[in-house]
C-alpha cells in the first residue's frame, strides 16, 4: 500500500538538542510503502527495551502535559490482523495511568448499536479535558474487515468513505487532536505469526474463524484498506503507515513519531516531602498477621 506518510526507521544517534528518544532523521515520508528492500536486522530484546524506557518516561511527560493543560487527544490504530496493534497499545500503557490514557477495543455491536449512526459508539468513548484516547481498532471497520467479510453492503461502504472526511473535520475543530496509524505486515511475516499462534498456548485466544479469512483474503483486505487510505487521508488527518514486520522496531517507531507529532512540555512538579517514619508502638505487630497466607516459594 502507498497511499498516506510512512514513518520511517532511523539507523542514525540522536543529536543533542533534540527531545529524548527521538532520532534525527526520525521523519514522515510521503508516497512510499511500508515494506522497503534492505530490511535491517531484528532488533534484539535488550536493545529494544533500552530504547522503549526513554520513550516511556516521555509518554509520562505527555501525560503530564495533557492534564495540565487539557487537551483532547485521539489516537487510532488500525491495521492487518497480527500487526501488533495490541502490543504498541500495551507498551504505550506499561508506564502511564489509566486515569488518562484510555484503551478502547469494541466488541461487535449490539442490536441496538446496529440500528444507531454508525459512528454512535465510538463517540461514547471520546476524551474529556486531559485524556488521551487509544482505538485499537475503530470506525474503520466499516471500510475494512466488514466489507471483505460481507458484513455490510457496498453502499454502506461507499457511503462510509464519503462522510468520513467531514465526521473527522468535526472531531479535529472541535479541539481534538486526531492522529490514525496504520500498521502493514507482509504477507509472508502475517502467515507466520498465524501458525505461531496454533503451537503457543498463550494465543491460542487469538484464533478465530476471522484470522482465517484474513488469510484467505489478504489480497481482499490489500484492495479495502488501500481504498480507505486513498479516500480518508486528509491533511487535517492524515494516515501514518508503520512497517510492523519487525514488531520491536515498528513499536519504537510508532512511539517515538506520536510523540514527535504532539507539541508537549515538561510540567514543573511540586512533589511532596517525604515524612521521617514513626517508630512502631510496643502494642502493634511489626508484620500483619493473618489465618491464611499465600506461600512464597523459592
Amino acid at each position: 500500500m502507498t497511499r498516506g506518510r510512512t514513518v520511517a526507521k532511523s539507523k542514525k544517534k540522536k543529536n543533542e538538542d533534540e527531545k529524548p528518544g527521538e532520532p534525527a532523521d526520525q521523519r514522515v515520508e510521503p508516497g512510499h510503502g511500508a515494506a522497503t528492500d534492505g530490511r535491517l536486522p531484528k532488533m534484539k530484546r535488550k536493545a529494544f527495551e533500552k530504547e522503549l524506557e526513554k520513550l516511556q518516561v516521555e509518554l509520562v511527560r505527555l501525560q503530564e502535559w495533557a492534564v495540565a493543560t487539557g487537551a483532547r487527544i485521539v489516537v487510532v490504530f488500525e491495521g492487518r490482523d497480527t500487526a501488533g496493534k495490541g502490543g504498541v497499545i500495551a507498551r504505550i500503557l506499561q508506564r502511564t495511568s489509566p486515569r488518562v490514557f484510555k484503551h478502547v477495543a469494541l466488541p461487535k455491536p449490539s442490536d441496538r448499536e446496529r440500528t444507531q449512526f454508525y459512528m454512535q459508539r465510538y463517540l461514547a468513548h471520546f476524551p474529556a479535558a486531559g485524556e488521551i484516547v487509544l482505538f485499537d481498532r475503530s470506525w474503520y471497520n466499516r471500510a475494512g474487515v466488514e466489507p471483505v467479510m460481507g458484513f455490510c453492503t457496498p453502499e454502506e461502504t461507499d457511503r462510509f468513505l464519503q462522510v468520513t472526511p467531514f465526521f473527522e473535520r468535526q472531531i479535529v475543530e472541535s479541539g481534538i487532536r486526531l492522529i490514525k496509524y496504520f500498521l502493514e505486515v507482509s504477507q509472508d511475516v502475517q502467515l507466520e505469526r498465524f501458525r505461531a499462534r496454533l503451537t503457543d498456548p498463550m494465543k491460542h485466544w487469538k484464533l478465530s474463524p476471522m484470522d482465517v479469512g484474513a488469510v484467505e483474503r489478504y489480497w481482499e483486505y490489500t484492495k479495502a484498506y488501500q481504498r480507505m487510505l486513498d479516500t480518508t487521508d486528509t491533511e487535517f488527518a492524515p494516515w501514518y503507515l508503520v512497517d510492523f514486520d519487525d514488531q520491536r522496531r515498528g513499536r519504537l517507531a510508532l512511539i517515538r513519531h506520536l510523540l514527535s507529532l504532539i507539541p508537549y512540555e515538561p510540567v514543573p512538579q511540586d512533589l511532596p516531602a517525604m515524612p521521617k517514619p514513626p517508630k512502631r508502638p510496643p502494642d502493634v505487630p511489626e508484620r500483619l498477621r493473618a489465618l491464611r497466607a499465600v506461600p512464597i516459594l523459592p
